[in-house]
């Protein structure tokens, strides 16, 4: 039995909720604004989770607020480009960022071409997403506890792939190296793909990645899951356990997707966006296909984004610092 529902199906269950129509729930919006397509950048390639993510709240947001949102790919240097980009734009409603995990991940390990914190107005969260932890499907390891204690009782040994140096699979994984005391060797990739190849093929021992990015592997079993890095289990597949209750550490990693806008954005542009961003969230459909991303909705003000930003932001910086990660 799979772990998950296809993509696909959670992409028609979300895009067949959100073409009803929401603007005659007598919503108003601020004079003037939109009066044209609204463009939301999102810092990667197509084909990944933050783009699969941001299609279908466009859609959501574009029926609610009477104006198109072209989703506009600007991919490059660990999503500084897009963010970069989206950082010198007017401050006017129309440029919006979605902003993932990667956001906080380049920021703390290099210098941007802007502030991560003061060039930017939060505008609403999106979701959160606990990573997996993964292993070969000829490993020895069949829970998280084997693997940490043979990292423990052989220092340097195990190799685990990454996407890319400072991303969040990356950072997650020196992470639990700090928490559990262990020393792991990263190994890095130009793209998830090529490190789920090696993992299969058994040349890695272990990877810290997202549901998005390994969903087919692990379906056809040939990604073992051992644990999940969130709080709690995943609804979709309850028989894997977090890595806190597995092993007793203090260590949780969620990744996270929000709406960021230039510094500066009016006033009621602001919370429009939030109101119609949190009404996505609210819609069944959109729900659904969260789920089978595992992912959660993350409904609220544009505090709660900004607050995650800046202690994302903490967390990593000290990580970094602590492991030597660093592109510059």
């Amino acid at each position: 039995m799979p772990y998950f529902l296809s993509r696909r199906a959670a992409l028609a269950a979300a895009g067949a909720a959100l073409a009803a129509p929401a603007l005659a729930q007598g919503e108003t919006k601020p004079a003037g604004w939109p009066d044209r397509p609204i463009r939301l950048i999102v810092p990667f390639a197509p084909g990944g989770s933050n783009d699969a993510i941001a299609r279908p709240l466009a859609e959501g947001l574009q029926v609610r607020l009477g104006q198109p949102l072209v989703v506009e790919n600007r991919a490059g240097a660990g999503s500084t480009v897009g963010s970069g980009f989206v950082a010198k734009a007017p401050a006017d409603g129309y440029t919006l960022l979605i902003a993932s995990s990667s956001f906080t991940t380049s920021a703390a390990i290099q210098r941007t071409p802007y502030d991560p914190v003061g060039s930017f107005d939060a505008v609403a969260s999106i979701c959160t997403a606990p990573m997996l932890v993964v292993t070969a499907p000829n490993s020895e390891f069949r829970d998280i506890g084997a693997l940490l204690a043979h990292a423990r009782a052989h220092p340097g040994e195990l190799r685990y792939g990454t996407a890319g140096p400072g991303n969040i699979g990356h950072m997650a994984s020196a992470y639990l190296d700090m928490v559990a005391g262990v020393q792991t060797e990263a190994v890095p990739y130009a793209g998830i793909g090529p490190a789920q190849i090696d993992l299969v093929a058994g040349r890695l021992d272990f990877m810290i990645t997202t549901l998005a990015s390994v969903r087919g592997q692990v379906e056809a079993g040939r990604l073992p899951v051992l644990a999940y890095t969130g709080d709690e289990r995943l609804a979709s597949a309850p028989q894997v356990p977090t890595v806190r209750e597995a092993t007793g550490l203090d260590y949780s990693v969620e990744a996270f997707w929000g709406l960021l806008a230039p510094r500066g954005l009016p006033a009621p542009v602001l919370a429009r966006l939030n109101a119609a961003v949190n009404e996505v969230l609210a819609d069944p459909g959109y729900r659904r296909f969260l789920d089978m991303e595992g992912a959660v909705a993350r409904p609220g003000r544009p505090e709660a984004l900004a607050a995650t930003v800046r202690s994302d932001l903490g967390r990593w910086r000290k990580v970094a610092a602590a492991s030597g990660i660093s592109t510059g």
